[in-house]
């Protein structure tokens, strides 16, 4: 069982997701409170993560490797083991939603979910479950930039931007993945969904507008470089260790 009684404000975090860029992007929302994460991408890491760090709680993929996750925990798969679950779905039908309440999650998401409501979520689940409050960081700083998830505020420097929804969480998985090659079709699932069908250069647009209120020069970039033929990489500081 976990310790509830533990005077650390940390409250831990098991993510279970089988795509890395969107782990990312819930390790870096999850900063905002007083969460750390740890990843498993199956089952099997799942489980040993549950059973070295006994997490507080775990945001899952219904889809990789969720539900049989869920036949483990609370005591259903004899480990004595209690902890609420944000359950993560790509199908957003009632069907499945019921599925997964039956199933005993607390909460459930449509991918793809916006950072705000992500956190919103973890942090009344949290609230519910261990009856105290969760200290928000509503600022995160990635180098230049200021992120407000509160007040959902970019600001680069002194000059705060105005950024759309998508836009925003289009920063966020950039953000969250600095330093690594983003392919324009990791960006369409992550922001679209697998099943979306656009014109072929929605994400090069919604990128260079992004570019645009972030003064990025692609010729000089300071945040969003280019590479050619494949994707984007985000250049702040933060790939460097800085947070």
């Amino acid at each position: 069982m976990i310790d509830e009684s533990s005077t650390s404000p940390e409250r831990r975090v098991l993510v279970l997701l089988d795509q890395p860029l969107v782990a990312e992007v819930v390790r870096l929302t999850l900063n905002h409170g007083i969460f750390v994460t740890r990843d498993a991408t199956d089952l099997d890491e799942a489980m040993r993560v549950i059973a070295d760090w006994q997490p507080h709680l775990a945001v899952l993929d219904m889809e990789s490797g969720g539900r049989q996750l869920l036949d483990k925990i609370d005591g259903r798969g004899g480990r004595g083991t209690r902890f609420p679950v944000v359950a993560l779905t790509r199908r957003g039908d009632l069907k499945t939603i019921l599925d997964a309440f039956e199933q005993g999650v607390d909460d459930i998401m449509t991918m793809p979910f916006s950072p705000e409501e992500l956190l919103a979520r973890v942090v009344a689940v949290t609230r519910r479950t261990y009856g105290q409050a969760v200290a928000l960081r509503p600022v995160l700083r990635l180098g230049e930039l200021e992120l407000d998830i509160l007040n959902r505020r970019v600001r680069v420097g002194s000059d705060e931007l105005h950024l759309s929804a998508l836009e925003q969480s289009l920063l966020y998985i950039l953000a969250a993945n600095a330093g690594r090659l983003i392919t324009r079709d990791q960006i369409m699932d992550a922001l679209w969904g697998a099943d979306y069908v656009a014109e072929s250069n929605v994400v090069d647009r919604h990128v260079r507008n992004l570019r645009i209120k972030l003064q990025d020069d692609w010729r000089n970039p300071r945040f969003i470089t280019t590479i050619p033929g494949k994707g984007y990489r985000f250049i702040s500081a933060v790939a460097e260790g800085e947070n």
